[in-house]
């Protein structure tokens, strides 16, 4: 009997029990890859003890990886090779961003016009990874400090990863029917086919700093703009945001009672999606019935009433906005055919009520990336993180992340936007 089916055994006989929390069916897209994730991709609320959700299993397995040694000895392994590329069984590796734009540039290779080449950062762990959210209890709880310090191997501010630069052509989003002729990056049939689009968004917020401006009125733009964007779309529900602003020098504390995100000063520079085939549906399940971290208009359905509405197709789409012209640290994109029947890698992270669910990617140098050159405060690029969808006849989903850009001049101010997420229910 293999993962899958265990899994599926599993999900069956929890179901038979009484549990508050809401599990997944596992689902996978037509020709996808097997995931690389604890328990056969099933979710950890199937392990629920005592209304913990499954985090005390997930702090367990979680323990269980660090013990295996089997990351550190990854580490040191590209800490102690040899001067120069690494090679890896996916290409060529490089440790800083510095030495692989240097081999983009001694080995000529080049972006049709509009794009760029540069370093992409990669996992290359092909195991699951697990996080401590910093607002976890163990960070605070003195009876709990032996088990804080061992997780801190892996905790949320843990930096050091085995992790390496790889080399990619970016293209220029706003030129996607050169590459697909006939579609256009301002469609939906664009996030339908590549998970990637483009929309128009004339704000009248003025002050993304101020998070109740934000929530006045910028949440009730983007999802006007979702209803208008895609056809037979019946709602739309923009629940958080962050800013992101690497030179701010005003108060950046977060509050997330006051729903405040703070200013984000680091972009999320590693290959990664948000959501998958669990969480896009425990995120959605939990806004919809508990209202839970949710920073937008309260909403509260019954189970019956969140099983309806999850019975019709519903996508989660991340949108960004700039506040002015961005010039470096762009945001960019990788379009969902090039990684569609490849697994991808499952990272927990853990909260004190729930074990949520994030994906990296290993390099492929065939992986189909975009961005938006110079993008301006009126442009909203959205990228699709869920896709209830799963004949593959759609995108899933779509990976992305933040990149130095070396074509900007040394004086380019950093990237500063506003990133909303929302879903939109069909």
């Amino acid at each position: 009997m293999g993962k899958i089916e265990i899994a599926e055994e599993s999900f069956a006989a929890t179901q038979k029990m009484s549990t508050p929390s809401y599990v997944p069916k596992l689902e996978r897209t037509a020709g996808q890859a097997q995931p690389i994730a604890a328990h056969g991709g099933l979710s950890y609320m199937a392990f629920e003890q005592d209304g913990d959700a499954g985090t005390t299993l997930a702090l367990q397995d979680a323990l269980a990886e660090i013990a295996s040694g089997e990351e550190q000895r990854l580490i040191e392994e590209i800490d102690n090779a040899p001067p120069g590329p690494i090679q890896t069984q996916w290409g060529l590796g490089f440790r800083d961003y510095d030495e692989c734009l240097d081999y983009i540039r001694a080995n000529g290779i080049s972006a049709p016009e509009g794009g760029v080449a540069l370093p992409l950062r990669y996992t290359i762990y092909e195991r699951s990874t697990y996080s401590v959210v910093p607002s976890h209890a163990i960070w605070r709880d003195p009876a709990r400090a032996d088990l804080a310090k061992a997780m801190g191997a892996s905790g949320e501010l843990a930096k050091h990863r085995p992790e390496l630069y790889f080399p990619l052509v970016l293209r220029d989003a706003r030129r996607i029917g050169e590459v697909y002729p006939g579609l256009s990056p301002n469609s939906p049939e664009s996030m339908d086919r590549l998970g990637v689009s483009l929309a128009h968004l004339e704000s009248k917020c003025a002050n993304f700093y101020d998070s109740a401006e934000v929530e006045r009125v910028f949440y009730p733009e983007i999802e006007k703009l979702l209803l208008e964007f895609f056809p037979g779309a019946t709602d739309a529900l923009v629940y958080n945001h962050d800013v992101f602003d690497k030179d701010y020098t005003g108060d950046r504390t977060e509050d997330q009672d006051a729903k405040n995100p703070g200013v984000n000063a680091f972009y999320a520079n590693i290959v990664h999606n948000d959501l998958n085939d669990n969480s896009g549906r425990v995120r959605c399940r939990e806004l919809l019935t508990r209202n839970l971290r949710n920073f937008g208009r309260e909403v509260r359905y019954t189970e019956a009433e969140a099983d309806a509405k999850m019975s019709r197709r519903f996508m989660s789409i991340n949108l960004a906005k700039p506040m002015e012209t961005v010039e470096q640290f762009p945001f960019v994109l990788c379009a969902w055919p090039s990684f569609a029947d490849q697994p991808y890698i499952t990272n927990y992270r853990i909260y004190d009520d729930r074990v949520g669910e994030t994906t990296r990617f290993t390099y492929r140098p065939g992986h189909e990336w975009y961005w938006f050159p110079q993008q301006k405060p009126t442009e909203v690029s959205m990228l699709k993180c869920y896709d209830s969808i799963t004949d593959g006849s759609v995108s899933r989903w779509s990976f992305h992340s933040a990149c130095t850009d070396p074509t900007a001049p040394a004086t380019a101010r950093c990237r500063k936007n506003v990133v909303v997420r929302s879903y939109v229910f069909f």
